[in-house]
């Protein structure tokens, strides 16, 4: 059985992925998955992607409290949602290291909605955030995701040859495996 490509298309010219928007990550997460965890985990890294835009789009034509809170209150939704999915991942999503990396960025995520929630200049009702620094974290966040989601994906094809070729061992000719085993066996006096 193959699994589907974790990796983003990369530009020929840049050599740098080419999503640059929060719809085509949220689109390529849709395609872009192993198993059942992955497809429910990757749908909602979608979900996050499309609510981080609706925020920015909201951002980009006011920054005033009484318009942006509802949108951002409504993300902080999303985010809990999607943070208590990622906490009930078995125990071979946690026993990655972008595990904890990624549960920490979408902590961080929501507290730094929070302070911008109650961060008002003193003499204005403008929000202090700006489209651009809720991007930054957005991207930060998602990316970390991205990175969970390929590194479990490749756990399982390792997984899949082992099941199907056997160990690295099993697979070398009879000289290699003799040698291997006297390099062990002095290595060990």
């Amino acid at each position: 059985m193959s699994t589907p490509s974790s990796r983003l298309p990369i530009d020929r010219f840049t050599n740098f992925p080419s999503i640059d928007t929060f719809g085509g990550l949220s689109n390529f997460l849709r395609h872009a998955v192993a198993d059942e965890d992955s497809r429910m985990l990757s749908e909602s890294m979608g979900e996050l992607a499309v609510h981080a835009e609706s925020v920015i789009a909201s951002m980009k034509k006011s920054r005033r409290r009484e318009r942006i809170a509802p949108a951002l209150m409504d993300m902080l939704t999303v985010l809990r949602e999607h943070r208590t999915l990622v906490v009930n991942l078995g125990l071979t999503w946690r026993g990655l290291y972008e595990y904890a990396a990624y549960l920490q960025a979408l902590n961080n995520f929501r507290v730094l909605i929070g302070q911008w929630l109650l961060d008002v200049e003193p003499w204005g009702d403008e929000l202090t955030v700006t489209p651009q620094d809720f991007a930054l974290v957005a991207w930060r966040t998602l990316g970390e995701g991205m990175l969970l989601i390929d590194m479990y994906q490749q756990w399982l094809q390792r997984e899949e040859g082992e099941g199907t070729i056997g160990s690295a061992l099993g697979s070398l000719d009879q000289p290699r495996v003799d040698r291997a085993v006297q390099w062990w066996k002095r290595l060990r006096r």
